[in-house]
């Protein structure tokens, strides 16, 4: 990485907001992965200016949120990681005064957790969002997956998502442009940046909407391995299967590679024990989709993304 990158990334950003050979086991929750050559987390005002940046110079960039849905290679990733994060975590409730509806809009920042949107909408007493409350992850990349637990998705209560172009363009988007549809959408082939969503929640009874919050977080506490590093679900469900229940009769619960393991509480997880390389769990994941294939005749899709060098 040329040294005048890095001096252009911090007047950009800011000095205290770039990172040089920073260790991705830090950005995801996995907990493994190499170092990338730079990595920038910049505020809403800095981060287009970062992208066309990038884009100018050749540089690649790989814009990440959370991390909760990534396996990053041991090897690291070259170019510049933009991770968008609490500078960018705003979130906003306002009255929609032109809907005869008991309803509001949330509108949340892409950097803001699933978790916090989840909180603010049960302190406002407004519901439909109370799925998404132990999802790991970021808005922006919940919207880009469609992500969804527990009977809900993301689809269900999303208005709107204001991104940024390839052409460096701040665009807002209907949800029924985006193409959402089970952990899929348009917005990595089009190569957009989530800035910021809009969901339209109602109104609800506080009780019952904490109610219902709880009793997903005992689910989750009962059923997934929350104890240990995870990328949540590793596969994507095959139609009319389920891929925990197809990993388990296939004999793989607490299947071990190096500090890789498919969990003994849930088998749809695969767990990093303590020590576990990006290696490791590339080489279980690849062993558990053989076996199912064989002996099932089921093929198994990572729902995690592979980024980075492996």
């Amino acid at each position: 990485m040329k040294e005048y990158i890095y001096q252009d990334l911090c007047r950009i950003a800011g000095a205290a907001h770039v990172l040089r050979d920073e260790p991705m086991s830090r950005h995801t929750t996995f907990r493994v992965g190499g170092p990338a050559q730079l990595l920038v987390t910049p505020d809403g005002e800095s981060l287009p200016e970062v992208i066309a940046y990038c884009r100018k110079k050749e540089t690649p960039c790989l814009v990440i949120g959370n991390g909760s849905n990534l396996l990053c290679g041991d090897g690291g990733v070259d170019g510049v990681v933009v991770e968008i994060g609490k500078r960018m975590s705003g979130i906003r409730v306002e009255e929609n005064v032109e809907s005869a509806a008991p309803d509001r809009t949330v509108t949340a920042e892409t950097g803001a957790l699933l978790s916090a949107v989840a909180a603010r909408a049960s302190a406002e007493s407004l519901t439909g969002f109370e799925f998404a409350a132990g999802i790991p992850g970021s808005v922006g990349g919940a919207v880009v997956m469609n992500a969804g637990a527990y009977g809900g998705e993301m689809v269900d209560v999303l208005s709107e998502v204001t991104v940024l172009t390839p052409e460096n363009e701040i665009r807002t988007i209907p949800v029924g442009e985006l193409g959402l549809s089970y952990r899929c959408s348009v917005i990595p082939e089009r190569g957009y940046i989530v800035l910021s969503a809009a969901l339209r929640l109602e109104k609800g009874d506080p009780a019952r909407i904490q109610a219902r919050m709880e009793e997903l977080k005992e689910k989750r506490v009962a059923k997934q391995p929350l104890e240990y590093p995870s990328a949540g679900s590793t596969f994507k469900r095959p139609e009319g299967y389920f891929a925990g229940k197809l990993i388990e009769d296939a004999g793989l619960r607490g299947f071990t590679v190096g500090g890789a393991q498919v969990s003994e509480k849930h088998c749809g997880f695969v767990i990093n024990r303590g020590g576990a390389t990006a290696a490791d769990i590339c080489s279980l994941m690849e062993q558990v989709q053989r076996t199912v294939r064989e002996q099932f005749g089921v093929a198994l899709e990572p729902e995690v993304k592979f980024v980075g060098k492996f």
